[in-house]
């Protein structure tokens, strides 16, 4: 038997970003600077203390053995205690609370959980890819549903599961989104429960960017009366404490879908390395000034980033939360799509992006731009784009006479 036999890997269609990254990796063994605005990889290291207690943790031999799958008790209490802190919601760290090895580890853990081969997803497009691939590989069919400005998703997404054969079982939901950086109010997490109780569904919510915001802080849904009948909540630390390779975040509501995910859980691995979940145990528990710190040095790069494309004649839409904005393909570049696009911006600019395409096909006409490079290299890629983008015909913006 073949790779291309096996049923699972046959209903994933080619990872788009292995393109640009496979000409990036090439570009940079020619020794040629690549400026990667491309993967949301936070550059900034861990804060001190989190890193401290690690250390210390570490140091004492009897956490090196096996942890506990759905977390410990410290760190579930601590999740807890966030969300009753930021949100005003009560959560019991005993059923529904459960740790997981990052919100990506979770969500397509649960998808395997509760998922039965043709069940219906309904997913909005474009979206991070574990959304609708954890499903996927589960064996759902997912229904896409276009997210974009102007759109009524709530509309949308009601309408996508009236027409639905079967019935769909769960939706989808990711605000602050990625890659859109699309939010949403109260109001509209108000509608999706009832949406969903209406029509029996479950609701997997992915706020892993909440706490990277540059304006009104982002809600969850648990605030919502009636949602924890129905939905679940994933988050990570690895955005706002700056741990992306600690592997480290959590779900949190529905017990139903709580006790699912730990009893799938519970055979597939014995939990994150205890040291790890301790630390993460200081960092909700501890100072959060490095939270505030994050969020400034953020709008400080999207402010840099936003202000020199539009000079540059390259007008992109100001984020108020991510660490991402969704670019709309310049206009003499439109017809192409955003993976040719992408791969010619790498090839005259020395720049890296992700095309929108690798998150939905809704997504072809814009690329994503992650601010995890500093304010220098970002002022680079701006004239480095603004030249590329020159050598196609696009005016860069008139500045303003100084007055004398």
């Amino acid at each position: 038997m073949s790779k291309s036999e096996f049923h699972r890997i046959r209903r994933l269609p080619p990872y788009v970003f292995a393109e640009v990254n496979a000409m990036k990796a090439k570009a940079r063994a020619a020794g040629r600077d690549i400026i990667d605005l491309g993967m949301g990889n936070p550059d900034q290291p861990t804060p001190q203390h989190i890193v401290d207690k690690l250390v210390e943790t570490v140091r004492d031999g009897r956490t090196h053995r096996y942890s506990t799958s759905r977390g410990i008790p410290g760190l579930r209490r601590a999740l807890a205690g966030y969300y009753a802190r930021r949100f005003d919601v009560r959560l019991d760290p005993e059923a529904e609370v459960c740790v997981t090895l990052g919100s990506k580890e979770g969500l397509a853990n649960l998808a395997q959980a509760i998922t039965a081969p043709g069940d219906t997803i309904l997913t909005p497009n474009p979206s991070y890819p574990i959304h609708p691939y954890g499903f996927i590989i589960a064996g759902a069919a997912i229904r896409h549903v276009e997210l974009a400005p102007g759109r009524d998703l709530i509309r949308d997404l009601a309408r996508s599961a009236e027409h639905s054969v079967p019935a769909p079982t769960a939706m989808i939901l990711n605000f602050p989104s990625n890659p859109t950086a699309l939010q949403v109010d109260r109001d509209f997490y108000r509608e999706a429960v009832a949406l969903a109780k209406s029509r029996g569904m479950f609701i997997l919510s992915d706020i892993a960017y909440a706490e990277i915001y540059f304006d009104t802080p982002p809600p969850s849904i648990l605030e919502v009366e009636g949602a924890f009948d129905c939905a679940v909540e994933f988050s990570s630390l690895s955005k706002t404490y700056s741990m992306p390779g600690w592997r480290i975040g959590f779900a949190a509501g529905n017990r139903e879908l709580v006790a699912a995910l730990t009893r799938i859980k519970s055979y597939l691995d014995y939990g994150a390395f205890t040291p790890i979940q301790v630390a993460a145990t200081a960092a909700l528990n501890g100072p959060q000034d490095c939270v505030e710190a994050a969020r400034t040095l953020y709008r400080e790069r999207r402010d840099i980033l936003i202000d020199g494309l539009a000079k540059a004649g390259w007008a992109v839409p100001r984020p108020t939360a991510t660490m991402f904005a969704w670019a709309p393909l310049p206009e003499p570049c439109r017809e192409m799509g955003s993976l040719a696009f992408a791969k010619l911006l790498l090839e005259e600019a020395d720049v890296a992006v992700s095309p929108g395409i690798g998150f939905g096909e809704y997504g072809d006409g814009h690329v994503r731009l992650a601010l995890v490079e500093n304010k220098h290299r970002l002022r680079q890629a701006v004239r480095n784009i603004r030249a590329f983008l020159a050598k196609r015909g696009v005016q860069a913006a008139k500045l303003a006479e100084p007055v004398a």
